[in-house]
């Protein structure tokens, strides 16, 4: 065997240990540096889902259902107003005229002290509302579906809403193995299914499919 032909064979083994050692750092490091980007995007939609849950909150609180798209939402921040009350119990005295006495009589009044613009009390000063249509991801040109209506339930008819985003969409960029995975998550410290979804359109519910560490963290 000539020298040449050793160092052929050399270079050719240490090319395969680099090759398996660099298959195998990435297999270790892919898994890690996804789940960082995950829990980043996640905390930006998620974030973004809130906002709009306090919008249609307010929104219902005012028009007695939910908003079914974003421009109301937005055109309500922009123009809402909410009236300020204050409730008091009060009492006085009433001629009962079958026990033929003054009798006690409770009451709730309601005072009204004034009203407040719905942008001033959800926002401040922020205008980061007239993009809540907008999934928060870099390089994602795509809006959240949102939807509302009035569902039966124990025989009352009751305002309901659903907001969603696929996550296919926020891990566009993202190793298609790993995203597969990701969209078949069963776990109570991740987020069950294919989507992140806001509220409901089949139960009366304000809540997202996500776990708590996403709302413990800012």
């Amino acid at each position: 065997m000539t020298a040449k032909y050793k160092f052929g064979i050399q270079s050719f083994l240490w090319l395969l240990i680099v090759f398996f050692s660099y298959k195998i750092y990435d297999s270790i490091n892919s898994p890690i540096n996804f789940n960082k980007v995950k829990n980043e995007r996640y905390k930006k939609v998620i974030n973004r889902l809130k906002q709009i849950r306090t919008a249609q909150i307010a929104y219902k609180d005012v028009n007695g259902i939910y908003s079914d798209n974003f421009d109301s939402l937005v055109s309500f921040i922009d123009s809402g107003i909410f009236t300020l009350v204050e409730k008091r119990d009060s009492s006085f005295l009433e001629y009962n005229r079958t026990y033929r006495i003054d009798m006690l009589k409770e009451i709730i009044v309601i005072d009204t002290l004034g009203t407040v613009s719905v942008r001033d009390s959800l926002f401040k000063n922020s205008e980061e509302y007239k993009q809540m249509s907008q999934i928060p991801i870099d390089g994602v040109d795509e809006e959240f579906t949102i939807n509302s209506q009035i569902i039966n339930k124990n025989n009352y008819k009751v305002s309901v809403f659903e907001v969603k985003v696929s996550k296919n969409i926020i891990l566009y960029d993202q190793d298609e193995f790993l995203v597969n995975q990701e969209n078949e998550t069963v776990s109570v410290d991740g987020v069950n299914g294919s989507e992140i979804i806001l509220g409901s359109l089949t139960d009366v519910s304000v809540n997202g499919n996500w776990p708590t560490i996403f709302d413990a963290t800012q």
